[in-house]
């Protein structure tokens, strides 16, 4: 695999019929390109969680996957209301999903510690009013790590 191989998808706001499409798109890809299992199970938790996020939070965004030889790279960039504390949004169990999320089962408040528990590396750029961009990378050259 020479220049980085792209998968980018959109995802639509409140979309749940489609939500997870990504995700399972890019575990193919991932199967096909030889990827270790390991990490394909991390990409996918990676990047379902993203794709929720951009469904329930972000109004909608672009979610892009960068595969190189090196490293998956998880970007999930959306145009919504931002994340005014992230440390905050970082801890198991907050939420700010409404009723009618968590009434479908979703909303948990476990999205971000997911990705961070399945990542090796994770950056969180947010601005209220503005957006938030994710950026999730698994690392190949250990072919592992946490999860």
């Amino acid at each position: 695999m020479g220049a980085p191989y792209v998968v980018e998808f959109e995802i639509a706001k409140d979309d749940f019929l489609a939500a997870g499409e990504g995700s399972g798109s890019v575990k193919d890809t991932l199967k096909m390109l030889g990827i270790p299992s390991a990490v394909i199970r991390r990409a996918a938790i990676i990047t379902y969680e993203a794709e929720m996020n951009l469904v329930i939070h972000g109004g909608g965004g672009v979610l892009k996957i960068l595969i190189s030889p090196e490293k998956v790279e998880i970007v999930a960039r959306d145009d919504g209301p931002g994340i005014p504390d992230v440390e905050l949004a970082m801890r198991e169990g907050f939420s700010t999903a409404p009723d009618r999320i968590r009434e479908m089962g979703f909303g948990a408040g476990m999205g971000l510690p997911n990705i961070k528990r399945n990542a090796d590396s994770l950056e969180i750029e947010s601005a209220v009013g503005v957006g938030t961009t994710l950026t999730a990378s698994i690392d190949l050259s250990g072919e592992g790590g946490p999860a």
